[in-house]
């Protein structure tokens, strides 16, 4: 097959070398293409018969550099379960560079467990298969939700055997992103008391992810207004559907206001704000009812990191911090009320709280599957999940008197998502070198509201008795 010209761009290695450490990914012994998510390619300009070429594996796994391009380490730090980590970084990721999305808008084109960097301090810098298909998996899904996301371009798997608990076939995901930039590049800028690093860095931000903020009175400031604004929508988000990310360490909180790192995240079944699925989350900080708390405490530290920018006088710029940082939690409730409306077929305008709440309570001690209500909800089928038929049945009736929009509820209610024991038992497979119940899972999760009787079981919840589940990071 003919040489491929691919455009990479440098835009954040040139905004800020000094968080850009050149290097190579680590040979991959034998690469073999698991998963290639063709029509992502397509946007990005990439033709996917290529990458399913020797010299496209190779790109996807880093070995084969385009002409022009220098992959590089990004440089952050991070809160990590609340505690100060001065220097984490790219550990086992490369960023290869930019490409342009048939939006017209750049994305990153990013590698995951490509080998030990600069910043991989005592890892190997590999992944393993499993990992880098959940990741797929579940970015892909929460694309198709409507959820800002990274995206996930290719899973392949490179032929090295690496050791975890166990002995793992090592795999390379390559992903893609509005950026990479996250709280913890701030964080990392910040501690550098270079003001000039951190202004360029702040308006490599802007002109990527928030132009408007270039134009207002204070541009820093309207910059982690948008940054505020975009999280407290995300975070809306993932309770809306379920999701629990697991691991919200500021060096996992994005500028773009994109879900980014799926290591040990999962979708709720049982309603429960208390649900922890990650295994190294003893105490619940990242629990799903604690993830927009933590949400607001991770831009206080995005806000932290940019007082120098926000104000020559510190004590001026902590009070406009603070004030900026008051909007969270009003936007927050204002965006998860407006999605809590949309589920339930509800006009919006109209007061829904002590609804909502009596819901609540009625789904968590019952533990009602979460997704599966909603879903049923709208078909009249939502009773039958539900033990105690008396809060249930006075709840149904209080809800239809308000003259819910069915129709519109089947839209936003999701049949499908990434369900733990089906993506547990996809993964197993895959691993054994049967890829069939991860293209289906795949096939339903990326089309989640159209239901299909043949994909029936793949909108169960897992079976009684399976257990509490637990996922891991994976590294």
């Amino acid at each position: 097959m003919a040489s491929v010209s691919i455009p990479l761009s440098r835009r954040f290695a040139d905004a800020v070398p000094e968080m850009a450490i050149p290097w190579a990914a680590d040979d991959a012994p034998s690469p073999r293409l698991l998963v290639l998510n063709d029509l992502l390619a397509v946007d990005l300009g990439l033709d996917p018969d290529w990458l399913r070429s020797p010299d496209g594996v190779r790109f996807l796994v880093g070995r084969h550099v385009p002409e022009g391009a220098t992959p590089v380490a990004q440089a952050y730090a991070g809160h990590q379960f609340g505690n100060y980590s001065p220097r984490l970084g790219d550990g086992r990721a490369l960023l290869l560079g930019e490409l342009v999305h048939a939006d017209g808008l750049p994305r990153d084109l990013h590698l995951k467990g490509s080998g030990r960097t600069p910043f991989s301090r005592g890892g190997d810098g590999f992944a393993a298969v499993g990992p880098m298909l959940r990741e797929y998996v579940v970015s892909e899904a929460m694309h198709a939700l409507g959820i800002p996301t990274t995206r996930s371009l290719a899973v392949v798997a490179t032929g090295r055997e690496i050791r975890r608990e166990t002995v793992l076939p090592g795999a390379v995901l390559a992903r893609v992103a509005g950026s990479h930039l996250r709280v913890g590049s701030f964080q990392y800028a910040r501690a550098t008391d270079d003001v000039d690093l951190l202004r360029r860095l702040a308006d490599h931000a802007i002109a990527r992810h928030h132009p408007a903020a270039a134009d207002a009175e204070n541009p820093y400031l309207a910059l982690f207004d948008a940054v505020v604004a975009a999280q407290s929508s995300l975070v809306a988000r993932w309770m809306l559907v379920g999701f629990v990310h697991g691991v919200m360490n500021t060096d996992n909180v994005t500028i773009s206001g994109e879900t980014i790192d799926y290591g040990p995240c999962a979708f709720m079944e049982a309603y429960d704000p208390a649900t922890v699925y990650s295994s190294i989350d003893h105490g619940g900080r990242y629990a799903y009812g604690n993830q927009p708390g933590i949400t607001g405490w991770n831009l206080a530290r995005l806000a932290e990191s940019l007082l120098p920018l926000f104000a020559d006088d510190e004590d001026r710029a902590i009070a406009l911090a603070v004030d900026a940082l008051g909007a969270f939690p009003g936007l927050y409730e204002n965006a998860v009320t407006a999605g809590t409306h949309a589920k339930l077929g509800l006009p919006q305008g109209i007061d829904a709280g002590t609804l909502v709440e009596d819901l609540r309570t009625i789904l968590r001690d019952n533990h009602v599957d979460h997704t599966s209500f909603h879903r049923r909800l709208a078909t009249g089928a939502a009773r039958d999940l539900v033990l105690d038929l008396a809060a249930i049945d006075g709840w149904l009736a209080r809800w239809r008197a308000l003259s819910p929009d069915t129709d519109a509820m089947r839209l936003v209610n999701p049949a499908y998502v990434p369900r733990n024991h089906l993506v547990e038992q996809a993964l197993a497979a895959a691993v054994d070198g049967d890829n069939t119940p991860l293209t289906r899972l795949l096939d339903a999760v990326t089309d989640p509201f159209t239901e299909s009787g043949d994909r029936a079981e793949l909108a169960e919840p897992a079976p009684a008795g399976s257990g509490a589940y637990r996922t891991f990071c994976g590294t």
